[in-house]
C-alpha cells in the first residue's frame, strides 16, 4: 500500500533497521537511531542494485517519487542511475578543488610556457590578485556572473574604467581556459560585456613640435638622476621603441659591429621578432651604458635586483621630475614624436616608418603584399632621426 506522510511520520525505530514500501522500488528504510532514507530498488542485467535517494523529511515523498520516477526513465534509456549519481558525486568533489584561484595559476603557468612577455605575466599576476580578493577560494563552476560584476565594479567605483575592462577581459580568458579544460561549462564574463563604464579612449600625451621636443631633449640631457634612466629617455627618443621593451633589452640583444639591437619576438607586443638600426648617437649612449651595466644580462636592471628589469614607472617619473605632466609627455610619447615628424617630412616612405615601430598592417590585403622590412631605408631613416634630433637640441 503506498505511503503517506502521516504514515511515514509514525514509523519509529526498531531494534534492526527495516524497509516499508511505497511502489515501483521506492521504499523508505527506518534505522536503528530513527533517521529514514529513501531508496529505489532496481534491476540491471538480472542484478539487483540500489539507489540512494536521500534522507526524510528534508527529501519530501513527493520529491522522493520524481527521483524514483526520473531514475526509471534513466534505465528505459539504458543508464544506471547509481553510477550517474556516484559521477555527479565525484565531479562536485573534484570542482571543490578547482578553485578561480587554482584555474587563475594553471592559466599563468600556461602563458610562461608560452613565453608571454614579463609585461603580459606581469598584468596578468596583477589581475589575478584583484579577482582572488573576491572569489579566488571558489570553486570556478560555482562563481556567477553577479559575483564577476562586484568585483569589477570595485574597480570601476575607483574610476579605473580602462581597468575594469581589462580585469573583465582577463577574467574571461581564465574562465576560457578553464571551460576548454572541462573544469567549468561556461564564462561568466560573457553576459558582463555591456555592464560596464566604457572609458574615454584617450591617446598617449606626445611632443610633435620640434622647438618643444629640443627642449625636453635638453632637459634630458641635464636630468639629475640616475644615469642610467637619462640614457634610457635618450635612447627611447633616439630609437622610437616601446618603453616595455627598452627596459627589458638584454646585452645579448645587441650588436655593435652591425649596429642592430634585435628583439626576440617574445618580448614585442605583436609576438614578431623586430630588429631596430642603431645610428651612431644610439652606439656612443650604448658606450657608456655598458660601462654601468654591461657585467649583468639587462640593460637597464632595478636597482633592487640586476635581475630584474627597471620600473616601467621610472622613466615616466623622470619626466615628472623634469616639470612634464602626464598631459604634456609620455615615455611612450616618443613614438608619436617620431612618427609625426618623420611623417610630416614627407622624405619617407610610410610604410617604412610603420616598420620602424613595428606596427602591423591592418588591412589584410595589404599586408599580404607588404612583407619587406624596408630595411635599407630604415637604416636611412634612423640616421636621419638622430640628426633631426640633435638639431632640434640645438634650434630649441
Amino acid at each position: 500500500m503506498p505511503l503517506n506522510d502521516a504514515k511515514i511520520r509514525n514509523l519509529k525505530s526498531k531494534e534492526k533497521p527495516y524497509k516499508v514500501g511505497d511502489f515501483d522500488g521506492l521504499f523508505i528504510l527506518v534505522k536503528v537511531s530513527g533517521a529514514k532514507s529513501w531508496r529505489f530498488k532496481y534491476r540491471i542485467d538480472g542484478k539487483e542494485k540500489l539507489l540512494v535517494i536521500g534522507d526524510y523529511p528534508a527529501i519530501s515523498l513527493l520529491q522522493a517519487r520524481q527521483a524514483r520516477d526520473a531514475a526509471r526513465v534513466e534505465l528505459a534509456a539504458g543508464g544506471d542511475p547509481s553510477e550517474t549519481k556516484q559521477e555527479e558525486k565525484r565531479i562536485r568533489r573534484e570542482s571543490r578543488g578547482h578553485t578561480f584561484e587554482k584555474v587563475g595559476a594553471a592559466f599563468l603557468d600556461k602563458q610562461r610556457k608560452e613565453g608571454k612577455s614579463p609585461a603580459t605575466l606581469s598584468k596578468t599576476e596583477y589581475h589575478l590578485k584583484l579577482a582572488n580578493k573576491d572569489f579566488g577560494r571558489k570553486p570556478i563552476s560555482d562563481i556567477t556572473s553577479p559575483m564577476v560584476l562586484r568585483c569589477l565594479r570595485k574597480v570601476e567605483a575607483k574610476g579605473n574604467y580602462e581597468t575594469a575592462h581589462r580585469l573583465r577581459a582577463r577574467i574571461g580568458s581564465i574562465f576560457r581556459y578553464a571551460v576548454a579544460s572541462g573544469i567549468a561549462e561556461t564564462d561568466p564574463t560573457y553576459a558582463l560585456r555591456d555592464a560596464l563604464i566604457r572609458p574615454t579612449v584617450t591617446h598617449r600625451a606626445a611632443i610633435t613640435d620640434p622647438k618643444a621636443l629640443g627642449a625636453l631633449m635638453a632637459a634630458i640631457d641635464d636630468f639629475q638622476g640616475q644615469t642610467t634612466t637619462r640614457i634610457g629617455l635618450q635612447l627611447l627618443a633616439i630609437l622610437a621603441q616601446r618603453p616595455g621593451e627598452l627596459r627589458h633589452a638584454r646585452w645579448e640583444e645587441i650588436d655593435i659591429e652591425a649596429a642592430v639591437w634585435s628583439i626576440p619576438a617574445k618580448m614585442m607586443k605583436m609576438r614578431k621578432p623586430h630588429n631596430v638600426p642603431l645610428p651612431d648617437q644610439a652606439l656612443v649612449l650604448l658606450a657608456q651604458l655598458r660601462n654601468l651595466t654591461g657585467n649583468g644580462v639587462l640593460l637597464f636592471p632595478s636597482l633592487r635586483s640586476w635581475q630584474r628589469p627597471m620600473s616601467e614607472n621610472t622613466l615616466n617619473a623622470a619626466l615628472r621630475r623634469m616639470g612634464y605632466s602626464g598631459e604634456e609627455m609620455t615615455a611612450h610619447g616618443f613614438r608619436a614624436s617620431f612618427s609625426t615628424l618623420a611623417n610630416e617630412s614627407g622624405l619617407w616612405n610610410p610604410d617604412a616608418i610603420e616598420r620602424a615601430l613595428a606596427h602591423v598592417e591592418k588591412n589584410e590585403v595589404r599586408r599580404a603584399y607588404a612583407r619587406g622590412e624596408h630595411w635599407d631605408e630604415r637604416v636611412r631613416l634612423a640616421d636621419w632621426w638622430a640628426l633631426e634630433l640633435d638639431k632640434y637640441l640645438r634650434d630649441r
